[in-house]
């Protein structure tokens, strides 16, 4: 069954991967870049500040900034510890996968650390706004979406690779949003 899933997974993976146009890469990139998100958390920085004050936008980046580390060192555990290879070092896919980097990371890719932190903020703030910006939560969580694709698009990463990281990074930005609630709850009373 196992391998029937991964054989499955394979196959979802090159059709994904092989949609890719050289006219789109640059986008794709540039979505997949840790760097190409600053303009979106410096938003969220600015409407959490807003909303909250400076003295507990702290608490609230000290939750934000344990999630990161969480769902990054989480990604490594499991990477190292599952050791399946990324399809760009996969022997079996060689000639097949569309790699838009110049490099493919390192070998191991289960589970995507990109997709468990895009999913964790999104399921982060998603909560903790929870219905008053509800339009909020939904464009992170498509953004995450997007990110995750992104990684499939670039030919580093498997479908079940982000499905994990979703799973993880949903579970776990659900999880600190509910601590960060009850410690802003009991520190700012």
């Amino acid at each position: 069954m196992w391998e029937a899933l991964i054989e499955k997974d394979q196959d979802w993976f090159l059709y994904l991967n092989q949609l890719g146009t050289p006219s789109w890469d640059s986008f794709w990139l540039f979505l997949s870049d840790k760097w190409g998100a600053l303009p979106l958390y410096a938003l969220l920085l600015f409407l959490v500040s807003r909303q909250l004050g400076w003295k507990r936008v702290l608490l609230f980046l000290v939750f934000i900034g344990l999630l990161i580390t969480t769902t990054d060192q989480l990604s490594g555990f499991f990477k190292y510890g599952v050791q399946r290879l990324r399809p760009c070092y996969d022997p079996g896919l060689e000639g097949l996968v569309r790699l838009v980097k110049s490099s493919c990371g390192g070998r191991f890719g289960y589970f995507s650390a990109h997709a468990a932190n895009a999913f964790g903020l999104a399921a982060f703030f998603t909560v903790f706004w929870g219905k008053s910006r509800r339009l909020w939560g939904v464009l992170l969580i498509l953004w995450a979406l997007l990110v995750g694709y992104s990684r499939i698009y670039l030919g580093v990463h498997y479908p079940l690779d982000i499905a994990t990281g979703f799973l993880a990074g949903g579970l776990l930005g659900w999880l600190f949003a509910q601590l960060y609630k009850k410690a802003d709850q009991n520190i700012f009373k």
